[in-house]
């Protein structure tokens, strides 16, 4: 009797768990090899639906990218966010390749640069991510940010890494020499 009344307990608190704040929307799907980590399209998040105050609100100022020596990517990042602390805040930035993949150092990441606390006294801020791999014959990037409320949707710069500077980015590489 006392075994059913525990399993029965066990059942009524596992459907009342917690919701987690933001839903983990990714899925583990297997990933085919191009010397780069990378997210499937498939998985992406999708954009949020815009609130009243006009939706999605992290938005990429401006980007630097560095090509070093060995062929691997910095990224310094500035974005703008109205943090208000840890209840709303931009929790990571993301390089997207053209086919909406997204390059990122740890595969395991939920972004290529996961931010850890808000920055409320800190606007705009620039954060780097460096062991980024670009896919050979990829000149184009999309860096995107990520608000914790709202999700995807600010402003989002497109980075050619063909030209030295453009609309929102310079593009820096490191002699081979």
């Amino acid at each position: 009797m006392h075994v059913r009344y525990l399993l029965l307990v066990l059942v009524l608190l596992a459907g009342c768990a917690p919701v987690p704040a933001t839903p983990m929307l990714r899925q583990n799907l297997p990933l085919q090899q191009s010397g780069a980590a990378v997210t499937p399209a498939s998985s992406l998040s999708p954009m949020p639906t815009p609130t009243a105050a006009g939706g999605a609100n992290a938005d990429v100022e401006f980007v630097r990218a560095r090509q070093h020596a060995d062929g691997t990517w910095t990224f310094y990042v500035t974005v703008r966010h109205a943090d208000t602390g840890w209840d709303d805040y931009a929790d990571g930035w993301d390089v997207v390749l053209p086919d909406g993949s997204v390059a990122k150092p740890d595969p395991q990441s939920p972004y290529t640069r996961l931010l850890l606390h808000p920055h409320v006294n800190e606007q705009p801020f620039t954060r780097s991510q460096s062991n980024i791999r670009i896919p050979d014959g990829v000149t184009q990037v999309t860096v995107r940010a990520h608000d914790l409320v709202d999700g995807w949707g600010g402003r989002e710069v497109v980075v050619d890494l063909t030209q030295s500077s453009g609309p929102g980015f310079e593009v820096e590489r490191e002699s081979t020499q």
